[in-house]
């Protein structure tokens, strides 16, 4: 019996040619400071590797369509068992994806209402809202009516010539925006304002019914006569009756932001077919079952009596269970994915690959308590050891000390972070764990603050109502750190990302989204300093600055300025070969032979930020600098692809690119996120300087830490969805210590731990 999977000699990325042997059904933990190459481990090689070899086992015309995976660096990987990775990526919030299409239940469901459903209506897809038959005739199925907001659309104060039109499309920027410019139909420098009644309503609404009216478009062939149709028949027309998603210059985000968006009163905002909402089961039709928490529906499938009935509903019920015992009950599959709280979209992603009877698998789970409150963290625990039982494997990239003290090996990453990571410091069981930074954290009792800033100014919030929140007024103190906690779903989100910034516009906003991430991004042109950089050297020797940019003038022409070349290797599997000719620096021989202070271009993306520090004198770069050295990533160099980097890595560059900004409020989405407990020490460090600087700063935050060191704590609850709402606790952290509240039982357990 192979029981355990063997790693030898791994060099991926910051990697230092570690071994490893991992135990199989049980359930191991990496941690380690971020960067410290963990991922490197459990993505790169391990699970890249189990992919790769799974795809051997298919055709060579069908691997031809999988993704391929190129052998990860390494002298030997023995005993993989199959991978099931549940990635920390939000979940594709495509404008239409619910919970119900992203569990699949949605086609149960329809299935169910096609079969057993009064009166009968026809096949299964005749209850989707993108058939023919099943959208709703009036919004085309998706459930609200939009339509151009004109105040949104035009600047009345402003002339044509002076974007009055706020469209890009139908601006002077567009071709539509010149034509109305040049035609002669309207004076393009006379405010929109100043327009005669009848001039108005030909520019808005074109010209009376029956009529048409004729301007002339300028060709290369000269004047062609076009008809004028009006500003909002058009962009109707060309905008809303159309699938934007195919246009290249507009979004539906555009569009959207110059429209009013109203629920359709044909179908009451389910997008589908009145005809189809007639029919029903139990005397529900198939929007007031999407409607259902999913407590409610799992009562109703269950009463279901017709045998073809029962058959199908039993299918659907074991993946509402499963989101139930994740606690989730409140939610509905109507639920738009988007609109999810992090902790929210971590547990219906994992519940999406718990319905699986397989087993001798390994489950590869990235921080799953991300966006966990602590309450909510035992239950993965639960999970996790269930999935154990199962006879799989379960390797956990966490931070959080109570899944840390669940596992049955620890493996500790480090010493340090990126250069200074990429050894294993320790392997064993839980007692053994001494003198690491994980060791050093695991018994700690936690800090309360108990010598608050005093309030004297605040925020005020009145009957917020977004979503699930009941109405709720509160006072918010400026100028201290306000922790937001509260079980998932309990409307954090709500009160902090949606109420609050309508209130106070200037507010930055510092969310949980991803960065753009790709290998021609690096540390230096996320944060804005690239273009400074060349342009020292440009002065410097008077040659153009996109001599000095991989992806412009200094590209190496071998590869192109992407450093490596991917061979054509036909089915084989990929091979990335380094560029011989610039020898992986991405630069021409030309861009590299010119320097500053000693220096080519690539060395000086090859210094450390910390090292950046002492090398540059330009005020713009060093402030900058100094950003990404205060969040604690001081060990990365300026050059670092942003795809390199580790969630907790992308987490701080995010917000020290917000830093830089002089803002007076910050509400930051869960801060803590991809860190380890020493990293936070050093972000809250972060929190309290902008504080002391005269900024407010207010986190959304299941961390205890760092709900122990704020001023001020808002507790939302008492549950989630219909359940919470409400403001349930403001105090604070010593008064929370007196507190009755799902936060304040384990803040009091942190404080009792030694």
């Amino acid at each position: 019996m192979n029981d355990e999977m063997i790693l030898r000699g791994l060099k991926e990325n910051n990697l230092k040619n570690i071994d490893l042997n991992i135990p199989k059904q049980k359930i191991i933990v990496f941690t380690g400071l971020s960067g410290s190459g963990k991922s490197s481990v459990v993505f790169d090689t391990l699970a890249a590797e189990s992919r790769r070899q799974m795809t051997l086992n298919y055709p060579l015309y069908v691997r031809n369509q999988m993704p391929r995976y190129e052998r990860p660096h390494a002298d030997l990987m023995k005993n993989l068992s199959p991978v099931v990775v549940v990635e920390q990526r939000a979940i594709g919030s495509n404008t239409r994806s619910s919970v119900g299409t992203y569990m699949d239940i949605d086609p149960l469901i329809r299935l169910l209402f096609s079969r057993i459903g009064t009166p009968p209506i026809g096949s299964a897809t005749d209850f989707s809202s993108h058939s023919t038959f099943g959208r709703c005739p009036a919004c085309g199925g998706f459930g609200e009516v939009v339509a151009p907001d004109l105040n949104k659309l035009v600047d009345f104060e402003k002339s044509l010539r002076d974007y009055a039109v706020k469209f890009k499309p139908l601006s002077p920027s567009g071709w539509q925006g010149r034509w109305m410019i040049t035609g002669g139909l309207f004076d393009p420098d006379l405010p929109i304002k100043d327009y005669s009644e009848e001039k108005l309503k030909l520019l808005l609404y074109g010209p009376p019914k029956g009529e048409k009216v004729y301007a002339p478009f300028h060709t290369k062939n000269g004047p062609q006569p076009h008809e004028w149709d009006g500003l909002l028949p058009r962009f109707t027309r060309l905008y809303i009756h159309r699938d934007v998603t195919k246009l290249k210059e507009v979004s539906q985000e555009d569009v959207l932001a110059v429209s009013a968006h109203a629920l359709c009163p044909t179908c009451q905002g389910s997008g589908l077919n009145p005809k189809v909402l007639e029919c029903t089961i139990r005397g529900l039709n198939i929007a007031e079952y999407d409607q259902l928490e999913l407590t409610e529906l799992l009562v109703e499938l269950r009463s279901i009596q017709d045998p073809m009935g029962e058959a199908i509903a039993w299918q659907a019920i074991p993946h509402i269970q499963q989101l139930i015992d994740m606690g989730l009950g409140y939610l509905s599959l109507s639920r738009k994915v988007g609109t999810l709280s992090g902790g929210e979209a971590q547990r219906v992603k994992i519940a999406r690959h718990l319905g699986s009877s397989l087993n001798n698998i390994t489950y590869i789970f990235d921080e799953p308590s991300a966006g966990l409150h602590p309450e909510e963290v035992e239950r993965l625990i639960q999970m996790l050891k269930s999935i154990k039982e199962q006879h799989n494997t379960v390797i956990v990239i966490e931070h959080d000390l109570s899944v840390i003290k669940a596992a049955d090996e620890i493996i500790e990453m480090g010493p340090g972070a990126g250069v200074y990571g990429g050894k294993v410091i320790y392997q064993g069981k839980l007692e053994g764990l001494h003198q690491t930074p994980t060791a050093a954290i695991l018994h700690q009792a936690l800090s309360v603050n108990n010598n608050p800033r005093r309030r004297y100014s605040y925020f005020s919030i009145h009957a917020a109502s977004n979503n699930n929140l009941k109405s709720i007024s509160l006072n918010i103190p400026k100028n201290v750190l306000v922790a937001v906690c509260g079980v998932s779903g309990s409307g954090k989100s709500s009160l902090m990302t949606e109420a609050f910034p309508d209130r106070y516009q200037d507010t930055i906003m510092v969310g949980q989204g991803s960065i753009g991430i790709s290998t021609r991004s690096t540390l230096a042109t996320y944060m804005g300093i690239m273009d400074d950089i060349r342009n020292i050297f440009s002065k410097e020797t008077g040659k153009p600055a996109g001599l000095f940019s991989f992806n412009s003038l200094g590209a190496c022409p071998v590869c192109e300025g992407k450093g490596e070349i991917l061979p054509d290797v036909a089915f084989a599997d990929p091979v990335t070969v380094r560029c011989e000719a610039c020898g992986g620096s991405r630069y021409s021989d030309e861009a590299l032979s010119y320097r500053y202070q000693h220096k080519n271009i690539v060395e000086i993306l090859a210094l450390t930020v910390d090292e950046a520090m002492s090398y540059f004198t330009v005020p713009k770069i060093i402030k900058r600098v100094n950003t990404l050295r205060d969040v604690g990533l001081g060990y990365l160099t300026l050059g670092q692809t942003t795809s390199s980097l580790s969630g907790g890595e992308v987490q701080r560059l995010k917000l020290a690119s917000h830093l830089q900004k002089e803002g007076q409020t910050y509400v930051l989405d869960e801060p803590s996120l991809g860190l380890h407990a020493e990293d936070n020490g050093k972000l809250l460090d972060v929190f309290q300087t902008l504080v002391n600087r005269g900024n407010s700063v207010i986190m959304i935050e299941h961390n205890l830490d760092f709900i122990a060191a704020s001023d001020w704590i808002i507790e939302l609850g008492p549950g989630g969805g219909k359940q919470g709402g409400h403001v349930i606790f403001e105090g604070t952290p010593e008064e929370m210590l007196q507190a009755e509240t799902p936060t304040a039982k384990w803040l009091k357990a942190g404080v009792n731990t030694l």
